[in-house]
């Protein structure tokens, strides 16, 4: 592409920061750029005509784990490392309700559920023994107990007759968040160019050189925030992990409000404009799901299909209105990784599909590297 001299001068001169993403992290580091530098000119780059990746394809869910999936991070991870983990997802979170206000973004504190199938007693079980550990590891966040078990009076069916409750967990408008983080970023002059997308870039004593599909141009300092894309651009543990998820046509009467985790996380549902939103499934297919590829797959589409007609809304007629998928950034250990590669390259990636509650304090943490 020749571009002329206004678009050279107006966009690619003289930059001091660009970002590689768009999404919840892009935005973040680059409104925290401008608050520690004002006079900074930074420039967002995005592959898609939209945020791509999972910033505006997640469920909206404000959460910071189910009580299965943090007994089975218990595992894995020190307690220590799992009291921080949530501890910096409950930060993240209400960083995000400060910087965009909950009327903005359609926060609900609707509060939080988990569901065991039928047949994984061994999971409810397993909850049940630990959920006063857990509840005693995480009281110095909220001061109080967070789970806690409820009689199943929602009308699901195939499942054990407690749900584990959560009232500190949340929803919020996915799409509203996105573009209220656009529009303050617009506000404070920092540049978007949509559908731009970075080959490679290379480094030099003087500042970093970009390449695009469609031109070249130098910056000062290169902050990578595509989380699932990362590997594309840079080496670092972190692998795509696909989720699909379907919505519903609006549905009479729905009594179902909160947000829903089933199978340790890897399905999830909540209420959305009278409909239900669905999604996961990825642990039918891992290999399969681990792809930057978006699309959808029958076999995941009629689990999730099957799950809301046989468990989620066993006496309701309902119809899918329509499907997507979005690539989130995960890897072995939850934590995600906040660092320099060079003195002007540095990235914050592997959200671990916690961006919504973390994606905000990410962005923080990468501004301040620099």
């Amino acid at each position: 592409m020749n571009l002329s001299y206004w678009e050279i001068k107006t966009w690619l001169s003289q930059l001091d920061f660009t970002i590689i993403g768009s999404g919840i992290v892009g935005l973040n580091t680059a409104l925290h750029l401008k608050k520690r530098f004002p006079k900074s000119k930074i420039l967002v780059l995005e592959k898609g005509m939209l945020p791509q990746g999972a910033s505006t394809k997640n469920a909206g869910f404000a959460c910071f784990g189910s009580l299965s999936e943090i007994i089975s991070d218990l595992q894995t991870h020190s307690e220590e490392d799992v009291f921080k983990l949530i501890q910096n997802r409950i930060r993240g979170l209400n960083l995000l309700r400060d910087t965009l206000g909950d009327n903005i973004i359609d926060y609900n504190g609707f509060g939080g559920y988990e569901l065991f199938l039928e047949n994984d007693i061994e999971l409810f079980e397993r909850c049940l023994a630990h959920q006063s550990k857990v509840n005693a590891l995480l009281k110095p966040l909220f001061k109080a107990d967070i789970f806690s078990m409820q009689t199943n009076d929602l009308g699901f069916k195939g499942i054990q007759p407690k749900l584990c409750f959560n009232k500190y967990e949340g929803q919020l408008d996915t799409g509203k968040m996105m573009e209220a983080l656009l529009q303050k970023a617009y506000k404070l002059d920092i540049k978007v160019l949509n559908n731009c997308h970075v080959q490679t870039f290379s480094e030099n004593s003087r500042s970093v050189e970009v390449v695009t599909e469609d031109f070249n141009f130098s910056t000062e300092q290169l902050l990578i925030a595509t989380n699932g894309f990362a590997s594309q651009l840079i080496s670092q543990p972190i692998k795509p992990a696909r989720a699909q998820v379907l919505i519903t046509k609006p549905i009479k009467d729905l009594h179902i409000k909160g947000t829903f985790h089933l199978d340790q996380g890897y399905y999830y549902f909540r209420n959305i404009d009278d409909r239900i939103l669905f999604g996961g499934g990825r642990n039918l297919d891992f290999e399969t799901e681990e792809t930057t590829e978006f699309g959808l797959t029958e076999r995941i589409q009629n689990q999730l299909k099957e799950l809301l007609n046989k468990v989620i809304l066993p006496n309701t007629d309902f119809e899918v209105d329509h499907s997507w998928s979005g690539i989130m950034g995960i890897g072995k250990q939850k934590k995600p990784i906040v660092k320099s590669l060079s003195g002007r390259v540095h990235c914050g990636v592997r959200l671990g599909g916690m961006g919504v509650a973390i994606g905000s304090l990410v962005g923080k943490e990468l501004s301040e590297l620099l």
